[in-house]
């Protein structure tokens, strides 16, 4: 990453250690772009789940020579200077970043012994900042059909239930896919499963939510308060049970999904909210021959595809809301509260 500086200065939110009260807005030198980076102008970053767990735990993370962590992974800009050996980008263009820092396609990096956590936003320099500076192979040009705000919840949201349901579920017309919750993963998980074509269930306790997911395409809405959200999917599929379900509680609730799973299913493993470790019926995973995958994600070729899939499809984000730079704080007690989609910072927005 770049370390040269300019002699101008910008707002960025830095956390000096773990705990809200050591979050601040700071001043910090306007970063240079080293020949191979891209200087972006910062207009949004959208907010995720594990924000606020960075703020509050810190994720394990050290801070590098002990300088203070700067939140934000998903942002959407526009290009503000390049370096000497750019070819990919040039002044003007509307870009978005991706999560993963290095991760253009296939595997990934990463051993057996140590899974990469090359992630922007912790524990690399996140993006809520008024400009930042990337490798180029870190920036992907923005959808021509989305505004900065909805354009910067494709990153991690948006990605993550296209790897999960489309570059490794290989999702098909006809098929059932089953989310849970309506923030941002499962709504575009909703979105993305609709417009190929496949039935959609949504799980949420909240009557209002519900309906709000059926006006998106949802073809049915079950209430987990007012009954048990596997038994109906069995009955809501005659028994056979769904081809995708994206798990997005984590932990022990892990079980429910290999119950509602249809024989040959696929259950993505994306949530944490119930913990790390997760827990199942083996009997339900043998039997049924499930298919369980961790999702990180996803790769920047895959965000390129999204990206095409969302102009073609006309496929529109869901923000609860926007708040501007400064009252990020207020922004991070919405997202805890579990907003309907999500939760966008307007950093240097277009007048």
């Amino acid at each position: 990453m770049n370390k040269h500086v300019g002699t101008e200065t910008i707002r960025q939110w830095a956390l000096k250690d773990i705990g809200r009260s050591n979050l601040e807005l700071v001043e910090a030198a306007k970063p240079v772009p080293a020949d191979n980076e891209v200087l972006v102008k910062i207009a949004a970053v959208s907010l995720n789940y594990r924000d606020n767990l960075l703020v509050e735990t810190g994720l394990g993370f050290s801070r590098p020579n002990g300088q203070p962590m700067v939140p934000g992974s998903d942002a959407a800009g526009e290009v503000a200077a390049v370096g000497s050996a750019v070819t990919r980008f040039k002044p003007g263009d509307q870009v978005i970043s991706t999560f993963m820092a290095g991760w253009v396609e296939g595997l990934g990096p990463g051993t057996a012994r140590q899974p990469t956590s090359a992630t922007l936003g912790g524990p690399l320099k996140g993006l809520l900042a008024d400009y930042a500076v990337l490798d180029q192979e870190c920036w992907v040009k923005a959808p021509k059909s989305l505004n900065a705000a909805a354009a910067s919840t494709l990153v991690c949201a948006g990605l993550t239930a296209w790897t999960a349901l489309v570059e490794r579920g290989r999702l098909r017309a006809g098929q059932t896919v089953v989310v849970q919750g309506t923030g941002g993963v499962a709504l575009f998980g909703l979105q993305i499963a609709a417009a190929h074509g496949a039935e959609t269930l949504v799980i949420s306790g909240d009557d209002a939510k519900l309906e709000r997911a059926k006006a998106l395409g949802a073809t049915h809405g079950i209430n987990r308060h007012n009954q048990d959200w596997v038994e109906a999917v069995w009955e809501m599929t005659g028994d056979r049970g769904a081809d995708h379900i994206l798990e997005i509680i984590g932990g022990a609730h892990l079980g429910k999904s290999l119950e509602a799973a249809a024989v040959g299913g696929r259950v993505s493993l994306i949530g944490i909210l119930e913990g790390f470790d997760v827990s199942g019926s083996f009997a339900m995973l043998a039997r049924k021959r499930l298919i369980v995958e961790g999702i990180q994600v996803g790769h920047r070729r895959s965000l390129e595809d999204l990206v095409r899939a969302v102009d073609r499809a006309g496929i529109k984000p869901v923000i609860d809301a926007e708040y501007e730079m400064a009252d990020l704080p207020v922004a991070l007690d919405h997202l805890a509260r579990g907003p309907f989609g999500k939760i966008v910072v307007a950093v240097n927005p277009k007048k």
